[in-house]
């Protein structure tokens, strides 16, 4: 059996699938691993890395490859490449995408995406969702702090005392609760919202302050799988008066509000942003799904009057050896869940519910219930 290693054709791509420690492990499994060169040299991994683990780099890494991994979805000149019937592993990003999987059904691949793993117990070592959300939480926390122009910390000197930077984080998944602890850990003063209930425990166990309209809804807004609910137009109205008010004071905000499927939403409006103090900044960690914050642009930083809304996507790749490393491990639990030790093959179990979530196309369809095609 043998996996291929491939290589981001995005630029602005600069994770890899696998390091050279789950190269060893694949290895200790008794499977073939091949690389195309220069895969890992963004996140400071070299050729000569992953030949030393055990891989073969070659520029036909994916050919005859049984599984084939990458961090994006394939473009269909990647996916020709392929053969018939191999798995390919990466984060799909399979919503409003319906050519892209029909194009990877059509190439006769089996696709997976990663992002779908399900919430479970047995999962949560390949829960890519959250390892990247973490390392994004925190990178939020850094790019505020750089378009800040002033210090995180309160800082008593001689010539007078730097008051704390007010940080405002909007969403408190992964990515929120590593935010929360990255600008307590700078020094800032920190307070948070989130429509979960079950959030503000964490929050106040991170040092920070919870602010939410706690009525009955909001007793209620939380799926069985732990994801945020949307909330009815009535609520978002009371918690946007809530927050509107809270916003004036703050000098950061970093809102990190995404719901699977749908478009972001939006938390922060433009009448909120001009209330802002010049020099103030917002990051928002949804952009890539149009943004919780009216005005961001995706890889820009907007200045609206002085208040400077950063929006970077794919934050988890500005600390891309981290990221990596985090993803390659993903990818290995959920792969070895695929192999058969004894028999040193394949052996996909359809009906376990790990690929019954991820598994988008299969023997030329796209299988997965959410993304069939509409008559």
């Amino acid at each position: 059996m043998k996996i291929a290693i491939a290589k981001e054709i995005d630029a602005a791509e600069p994770r890899v699938a696998a390091t050279p420690d789950t190269v060893k492990k694949f290895k200790a499994l008794g499977i073939d691993v091949a690389i195309e060169p220069g895969a890992g040299i963004k996140s400071g991994l070299l050729d000569a890395d992953y030949e030393a683990a055990g891989a073969v780099v070659s520029t036909e890494a994916v050919k005859d490859a049984d599984i084939v991994i990458k961090v994006k979805r394939p473009e269909v000149s990647e996916a020709a490449k392929y053969k018939k019937g191999a798995l390919v592993i990466a984060i799909m990003d399979p919503y409003g995408n319906e050519a892209a999987l029909k194009a990877l059904a059509d190439a006769g691949v089996a696709a997976f995406a990663m992002e779908l793993m399900p919430r479970i117990t047995r999962a949560q070592v390949m829960d890519v969702l959250s390892s990247q959300a973490n390392l994004a939480g925190y990178r939020a926390v850094i790019e505020s702090a750089e378009a800040f122009g002033r210090a995180f910390p309160m800082m008593m000197t001689a010539a007078g005392t730097v008051p704390a930077a007010k940080v405002f984080v909007m969403g408190v998944g992964v990515a929120g609760l590593q935010a929360i602890a990255t600008a307590r850990r700078l020094g800032a003063v920190v307070t948070a919202t989130d429509v979960r209930p079950a959030t503000k425990e964490q929050v106040e166990s991170l040092g920070a302050k919870f602010l939410a309209v706690e009525d009955e809804e909001f007793k209620n807004a939380q799926t069985a799988g732990g994801y945020a609910k949307e909330m009815s137009k009535e609520y978002q109205a009371k918690q946007a008066a809530l927050t509107a008010e809270h916003i004036k004071k703050q000098d950061i905000v970093i809102t990190t509000a995404l719901i699977p499927g749908r478009p972001a939403p939006k938390l922060v409006t433009a009448e909120m942003v001009k209330s802002m103090k010049p020099g103030s900044v917002l990051v928002d960690l949804a952009v890539e799904r149009g943004g919780n914050v009216e005005g961001a642009k995706a890889n820009e930083v907007a200045d609206v009057d002085g208040v400077k809304i950063v929006g970077y996507t794919n934050l988890a790749g500005k600390v891309p050896a981290s990221a990596s490393s985090l993803y390659a491990r993903n990818l290995y639990s959920f792969i070895e869940t695929l192999y058969d030790k004894a028999a040193k093959s394949l052996a996909v179990k359809w009906d376990d519910d790990l690929v019954k979530a991820t598994a988008l196309t299969k023997d030329g369809a796209v299988i997965h219930p959410n993304f069939q095609p509409k008559a």
